[in-house]
């Protein structure tokens, strides 16, 4: 059995490859800060190692690879919950680096690196911060030679479960209401990740953009309001309001309104036909999440 090193393990999309990786049937060393928190310890209590280091510590980083066989490795970005205080985008950029660092310098045969979609359009178009940062990561591993695979996620469902769109009894966002929007389910990170490590030969040296539907604001809040049972009405936020809490955040709710994130939802769909569309994913988990969330807001 080989192991698989995921540094970024107990995010949200860390968890999501942990679990896909275990049931898999891989060997699993979950890289956290504090292994005696409660998000790592369910890692451990479903069948993962768990190993400490840092991401601002190459040498750390390097010792827990060592002897793996591949490498997730997924950055918190500007805004992130849990991020450090001050947290910036030169932060992720390095922590992404650093991460590719040890893995080139432990001999990982295979990096899988969780992107974001859009990446690939750097030449083309002014791109928000968070897109360049993670292109700037995929640049350094391209530099350093790894056989690696880029996975391009757009925005996660999991987005509509708390209060980063939920407010008020309302899906409330500055997406532009009659404007398509693309969405993937964090889980399905899982499943792209398990592939490209159990098919090298066909994923190392790709990047792929991925989503798993396609839908309106309006749309998103008509599926959540019929899978809950409840009316959850679309507010459109200004975009005034997004930029209190940075310029950077609103321009990138107006790169997502006026180009998007235009991945291919039927690629994605043929490389895993079990890929979860949006009324899917709340008829298994989200509507669940949702309930338990608003539940807590009526309190």
């Amino acid at each position: 059995m080989k192991t698989i090193v995921v540094v970024g393990a107990t995010g949200l999309q860390g968890r999501a490859v942990t679990a896909r990786l275990l049931a898999d049937g891989w060997l699993v060393r979950a890289v956290t800060r504090d292994p005696d928190a409660a998000g790592p310890r369910a890692l451990a209590r479903a069948g993962a190692e768990l190993v400490r280091a840092e991401m601002d510590d190459v040498a750390s980083l390097i010792a827990v690879a060592e002897g793996a066989h591949g490498l997730f490795s997924v950055q918190p970005t500007v805004g992130s919950p849990g991020t450090p205080a001050g947290f910036s985008a030169e932060d992720e950029v390095r922590w992404g680096g650093n991460v590719a660092e040890a893995a080139h310098a432990a001999g990982v045969r295979h990096l899988v690196y969780a992107s974001v979609a859009g990446a690939g359009r750097h030449n083309t178009e002014q791109l928000p911060q968070n897109v360049v940062s993670k292109w700037r990561i995929e640049q350094h591993i391209t530099r350093l030679g790894l056989p690696a695979t880029f996975l391009r996620p757009v925005s996660f469902m999991e987005n509509y479960t708390g209060s980063y769109h939920l407010h008020d009894g309302a899906v409330a966002t500055a997406f532009a209401a009659d404007v398509p929007q693309q969405i993937m389910a964090v889980d399905d990170v899982g499943v792209f990740a398990a592939l490209a490590f159990a098919r090298p030969g066909e994923w190392i040296g790709r990047a792929v953009d991925l989503a798993g539907d396609e839908l309106t604001p309006v749309q998103i809040a008509a599926a959540i309001s019929t899978a809950l049972g409840r009316p959850l009405p679309y507010v459109q936020l200004p975009l005034e309001v997004i930029a209190q809490a940075g310029e950077e955040f609103a321009f990138a709710y107006t790169w997502l309104n006026e180009r998007g994130w235009r991945a291919d939802v039927s690629f994605a769909r043929a490389l895993h036909p079990g890929l979860l569309d949006l009324r899917t994913w709340l008829a298994r988990t989200g509507a669940a999440q949702i309930a338990g969330f608003l539940a807590a807001q009526d309190r």
